[in-house]
Parts: structure tokens; sequence; C-alpha cells
């Protein structure tokens, strides 16, 4: 789910849909989740340096620096996994299933675990995305690109803002830093054709939210937002788990929650 609301933001951006603001503030008790331990022993490098917001950008990837395994505390995507959503966009209640697929797909010579993402409306599915994301060695989880399909007239098309990295123009960014500190701002996705230029910043490292899955504490609290759109998400991660809200806190009425989460 984590580049969904992204994928609509820049849909809405681009028809001249009025925005409204909205803001929501994520507030909850209860023990948080167990953190996982990460396989990795170099120390992270910071993400504001790998995927820099300011300048030129050309991320430094060396294939030999990934490996096959996605464990990162804050986003771990093991193989049969499903995180499953549920949420409105404007006044339109909406489901938001995310698998990770025990597929792969090589790009930069890294083999990229690939995360069906499906969003329905009354039962129906009206956008699938499928996602690749590569994990280095310091634990930092890159998203890799992206192919997503829309409805329209009644069938599946491929969006403009598919990409992938080192086609076109396509650079890869960080999904989740492997040492994340408030302050950090980093790149998440590069591909100017397409519109996709994503940007997180880190606020907290000890946030609290509540899900109809369960109350944390001890919460990672992002901030993302593209320099083309005049809006901001936040999203709410839990060690050993994963993203458990996001809520769009500037602009138009979405947001969305985690309701179930199978093996």
């Amino acid at each position: 789910m984590t580049e969904r609301l992204s994928r609509v933001s820049r849909k809405i951006a681009t028809s001249g849909t009025v925005l409204t603001l909205l803001a929501v503030a994520a507030s909850g008790c209860g023990s948080s989740g167990g953190g996982s331990t990460s396989s990795t022993s170099a120390a992270p490098a910071s993400a504001s340096s790998l995927a820099p917001v300011h300048g030129a950008y050309s991320p430094s990837i060396d294939a030999a620096n990934f490996g096959s395994v996605i464990d990162n505390r804050y986003w771990p995507l093991k193989p049969g996994t499903g995180y499953h959503y549920k949420g409105v966009r404007g006044t339109t209640p909406q489901s938001d299933d995310e698998i990770v697929t025990h597929q792969t797909k090589q790009i930069l010579g890294i083999p990229c675990t690939v995360v069906r993402d499906t969003v329905s409306e009354h039962g129906t599915p009206v956008e699938r995305t499928f996602d690749y994301y590569a994990q280095d060695k310091q634990g930092n989880v890159w998203y890799m690109g992206e192919r997503s399909l829309e409805k329209q007239h009644g069938r599946m098309v491929v969006a403009s803002d598919s990409w992938l990295s080192g086609v076109k123009g396509g650079q890869p960014g960080i999904i989740m830093p492997g040492n994340p500190q408030p302050g950090d701002k980093y790149r998440q996705e590069y591909y100017p054709p397409g519109q996709a230029l994503d940007e997180a910043h880190v606020v907290s490292t000890n946030g609290n939210v509540k899900v109809p899955y369960g109350s944390y504490k001890h919460v990672l609290v992002t901030s993302e937002f593209s320099p083309l759109e005049p809006q901001t998400e936040q999203k709410y991660y839990v060690p050993g788990l994963g993203e458990a809200a996001e809520r769009v806190v500037k602009g138009h009425h979405e947001e969305f929650q985690l309701v179930g989460f199978t093996r």
C-alpha cells in the first residue's frame, strides 16, 4: 500500500480535481509489535545521502550489495504474507489488498520481490499494481519500479506512471531506510516522464497508532509528498509488522487502516 496513495494523488492532481483540507491525528495505546532482527551487520548509511532530494539524482547501485531477503523491521516483506486495508477515497469506500508474492523480477541485476497491490470498490478491482522492492546489505529497502494498471472503460490499462529503474530515465529510491532517524529526507522514486517524484521525511520513531488490527506504540511516522502536488500524506509503520495506516493530511479526503494480516 505504500505507493497506492501516491498514484492516486498524481491522477487527482492531473485531472484538476478540487482538493480540500483534511487533518487527521492518530492516537492510541497498547503494546508495540515485536521487532524482527535484521540479518545485516554493517551500519546503515543515511537515506538522505543515498537518495538525496536535492541536486542531480543518480544513486549508486551495486547488485553485489543486495540480498534476496527483505527483513527491514518497519517494512518486512515475507513471501506469502498479505496486508488487508479498508478506507475511503473522497466519499467512496475502498479496500486494498497487498500480497507479497513468491515471484521476483530482475532489475539492474538485482532479484526484486514482487508485491501485488489491488484496490477495489464494492468488491471490484479498480487498480492493480505490481511493485518491485529490494533490500541492500545495510537494511535499506529500495523501490525499483512498478507496473501500475487502472480501470478505464471497463478494462485495466497500463498507467503512465509505470516505471522501471534503468529504463527511460527511471531511477530507484528508498522506500524504507535501514535506520530511519527523525529529520531524514530521502527520495522514494524518480521518473520525471511519468511525474513519479515522491519524497519522504521521517517525523518520528516513537509515534502511536490505533487501527482495527491493533493499537501500537513506538511507531515510525513519515510524511510523504511530491514536489508536483499540493498535498501531504502521513504513514505509520509498526516494528515487526509493517504499514498500519496512511492518511492524507493536506489535500483531498483519503485514509486507510490495517484490518487484517495473513501469513
